[in-house]
């Protein structure tokens, strides 16, 4: 193959590089809103429903408090789903073993608050994925532009700025570009670590307080 096409096509490499960080700085971009988004709702609908229920589950009226779950439920609240899981579960076991409805109960209100979070967990793994191997997409494109300055080396058989500058100037937007697209990727991946765990305190919290009115009604 001569030297110039094979040089024409180490750009095209790079210009493929680039155009793979674009889909990637898209896709952190679009999860990173939705994630956003659905967070804040759930953490905050979260945060209403137990100011809402709470006073009612202590209190000991429950059918309020089934009221209430159901309500919020439709809401998608998560500390709703726990509650009206666990809710479900004690009713449906009470009138036979309060014991085993006790039980039913902290596993349904378990399993309702780890399929929570896994919910809220979706698109994240993409996240984590983009911000760990960006810089590695970029780092190929900065592999293709040095050998693309050494072609035109071998072309022109000088080693001038001018014949060399081509091919360092896409190592180094490669390069750079790895690193834009990976940066806020893991600075919001950390980032919404940190909300899924304000969320799951919230939802431990609630469970533990359903979980203990349940039981003192029990005995």
């Amino acid at each position: 193959m001569p030297a110039s096409l094979e040089s024409a096509n180490i750009g095209a490499i790079a210009v493929g590089v680039l155009l793979t960080l674009l889909a990637m700085s898209v896709a952190s971009v679009a999860i990173s809103i939705d994630r956003a988004w659905a967070l804040r709702r759930a953490i905050g609908d979260s945060r209403h429903f137990a100011n809402a229920v709470h006073p009612l589950i202590r209190k000991g009226d429950w059918i309020r408090a089934r009221g209430a779950a159901a309500d919020w439920q439709a809401r998608r609240a998560p500390l709703a789903q726990v509650m009206a899981a666990g809710l479900a579960e004690w009713s449906a076991w009470s009138r036979e073993d309060d014991d085993r409805a006790l039980d039913a109960a902290r596993e349904a209100a378990a399993f309702a608050a780890e399929m929570s979070l896994a919910e809220m967990r979706r698109g994240l793994s993409v996240l984590a994925t983009i911000g760990s191997t960006a810089p590695f997409v970029g780092l190929l494109g900065t592999t293709f532009g040095i050998i693309h300055a050494f072609a035109a080396i071998g072309i022109t058989g000088s080693a001038a700025m001018g014949a060399i500058s081509a091919g360092i100037s896409e190592a180094l937007v490669t390069t750079a570009f790895g690193l834009f697209v990976a940066i806020p990727a893991v600075w919001a991946y950390n980032g919404f670590l940190g909300r899924l765990e304000i969320l799951r305190v919230e939802l431990d919290r609630g469970r533990f307080i359903l979980i203990e009115q349940l039981a003192r009604r029990a005995s």
